[in-house]
């Protein structure tokens, strides 16, 4: 066993150790370093998709939105030639803030019986904003004045 050990020393010298524990731990380095790059860009990539995904969704939404408020304003501009609509168009004064429409009942027969605050819903929520609930308020407890104002030059 000793002639053995003593054959294989010689074969096998202590540089060349030397030399293949320095190739073998700069292997196990590059492999290291090679995984950590590897998950470090592919958590880039994973985030990046994410991402894209994230904008994607939120322009659908935006873009959806966008549809349902622009088909709102046009069905409030055209309510007064709908189906159902209780009063005479020519009647009606689009204002479109703070409230839709001024009816001015009989106009068209120059004999004006009441005027109207109408605030025309459409789509799925029907509910009133904070300013427009408070501007019902104000005209049903009849906080509502004339006034006339002369330009002078």
């Amino acid at each position: 066993m000793q002639e053995w050990l003593m054959e294989t020393t010689q074969i096998i010298n202590p540089q060349a150790i030397i030399l293949l524990c320095a190739i073998l731990f700069f292997c196990l380095l590059f492999l290291v370093i090679g995984r950590r790059m590897g998950l470090r860009q592919g958590r880039r990539l994973e985030a990046a998709e994410w991402e894209g995904r994230k904008l994607e969704g939120i322009v659908k939404a935006r873009l959806k939105q966008s549809r349902a408020v622009l088909g709102g304003l046009v069905s409030e501009q055209i309510a007064p030639f709908l189906p159902g609509f209780p009063f005479d168009p020519g009647d009606c004064r689009f204002i479109g803030k703070p409230v839709d429409f001024i009816v001015f009942k009989g106009m068209n027969e120059q004999n004006i019986s009441e005027v109207i605050f109408l605030e025309a819903k459409s789509g799925v929520s029907k509910s009133l904003n904070p300013q427009e609930k408070r501007l019902r308020e104000t005209i049903q407890a009849g906080r509502v004045r004339w006034v006339q104002w002369d330009i002078e030059f």
